[in-house]
């Protein structure tokens, strides 16, 4: 299989792990649709669904840049028909919008948790929902989701058990899809990285520059995903994939080429034990 003409609708694309994959996916000739809600750039989150079209276009692909809100049912309706009527239909969805809030029960309140689980739980439910119709009728489709495998040791809910449901309910419908969805041939997977990831929500709410540099770069992630959407959608679906393990597979050996700091001891993400 190949990405060659395939169009990849994304979400989150303007910056970190979003942006990455969708150039990466345009460096094998596929379409991108860059869906984010990001125009105008911040200071402490830098890109914009603009920023990534140009660098996607840069790289020889096609770009579609997207403002979007995946809390807004109306604003993803829009977005998946401008997709379809620009390049003729999507073949991969990619659930990559997500906010973070790591507060524990009593610290995290009533606005917090709507905002994560309006995000995390019910866009990326409701932007695989309306791209479903297309990807019926698509050769090789996807869906892939980034959420974690679903671990159930104490000691991921019992920190912030607000944010790891809504991660888990992401991990939920992947697998839930892989069932619903494997009598039109759409596969879906989840991934998640083995080590944190050097993003705009690390250095600014997780661990700053010190964890940044215990981190690999968004890149490990795009390729694992490139690895991923090559294979057959009929065999490859219902699997919690993780970076590390699907890049082996595929027979990469130098992971130094992914850390920000290359030696440095590297951070395990959340939910690997």
């Amino acid at each position: 299989m190949n990405l060659k003409g395939k169009t990849a609708f994304i979400t989150g694309a303007s910056r970190g792990i979003g942006a990455a994959i969708a150039l990466r996916l345009a460096t094998e000739g596929a379409n991108v649709a860059i869906v984010a809600k990001s125009t105008e750039e911040d200071s402490r989150l830098g890109g914009t669904i603009f920023s990534t079209a140009d660098e996607v276009r840069n790289a020889g692909g096609q770009a579609l840049p997207l403002k979007c809100d995946i809390r807004h049912e109306d604003q993803i309706i829009e977005a998946v028909q401008t997709t379809i009527s620009t390049f003729g239909g999507i073949d991969i969805c990619i659930n990559n919008a997500s906010a973070i809030m790591l507060q524990n029960t009593e610290t995290l309140d009533s606005k917090r948790f709507d905002l994560i689980h309006d995000i995390n739980v019910r866009g990326t439910f409701l932007v695989t929902k309306h791209c479903i119709p297309s990807l019926k009728i698509a050769t090789n489709p996807h869906i892939l989701t980034l959420s974690p495998p679903l671990n159930l040791n104490p000691k991921w809910l019992a920190p912030h058990v607000g944010y790891t449901i809504s991660k888990y309910n992401m991990s939920l419908m992947a697998l839930g899809w892989s069932s619903e969805l494997a009598p039109y041939g759409i596969a879906s997977n989840s991934l998640w990285p083995i080590t944190t990831i050097a993003t705009a929500a690390v250095r600014n709410l997780l661990g700053g520059q010190s964890l940044v540099e215990r981190s690999r770069n968004p890149q490990i992630l795009a390729d694992a995903t490139y690895h991923i959407l090559i294979q057959n959608s009929k065999l490859c679906t219902g699997n919690f994939f993780i970076d590390e393990t699907v890049l082996k597979s595929a027979g990469v050996t130098n992971f130094d080429q992914y850390a920000v700091k290359p030696g440095a001891i590297l951070q395990k993400d959340l939910y690997i034990d």
